[in-house]
């Protein structure tokens, strides 16, 4: 089955095409991606018989239903002093997506603040496309610090922790 890194990459290319899904199957396993599907609304003009003219083709007009989404709340942070970011580590999203905290909803968070973590320990999940990806650590410390909420939209690249070494 395909690596976790080369599914993200699937991901990436999925996205920048116009490609609304994608199925991979090998040794009887099978992958499936579909982009979310914007929703139209249809009308068509009244049907022409095909022997009045060949020429004209029923209108279809689409027109994309806008769905209104309330912003995340934004929390403006202030600077740490110099001598608290020595020897910490930034774990950052490695996509964009959705960043969850812990499983489910009910269950308890993968980390929290003074948890120990080592390179191959789970401290979140970033939802992509109706992907759940765990993110591991992929170093060795002390969480010091959670720099996102809970359900809160992040970018590629966005530091999601501090770690201690």
């Amino acid at each position: 089955m395909l690596k976790v890194q080369e599914i993200r990459e699937i991901i990436k290319l999925i996205d920048k095409s116009s490609i609304d899904e994608f199925t991979y199957e090998q040794d009887g396993e099978k992958l499936k991606l579909k982009k979310q599907s914007r929703k139209t609304v249809e009308t068509a003009a009244e049907e022409t018989p095909a022997s009045e003219t060949v020429a004209e083709q029923p209108e279809v007009k689409t027109e994309p239903v806008k769905e209104e989404k309330k912003p995340e709340p934004v929390k403006e942070t202030q600077p740490e002093p110099a001598a608290d970011l020595e020897n910490t580590v930034e774990i950052k999203s490695p996509m964009v997506g959705t960043f969850y905290e812990s499983s489910s909803p009910d269950a308890e968070p993968f980390v929290k603040t003074g948890s120990k973590v080592s390179s191959d320990t789970t401290v979140c999940i970033v939802e992509a496309m109706k992907l759940f990806n765990e993110i591991e650590a992929e170093t060795e410390g002390e969480i010091v610090k959670i720099l996102v909420e809970n359900g809160q939209l992040v970018e590629y690249g966005q530091p999601l922790f501090l770690v201690k070494k």
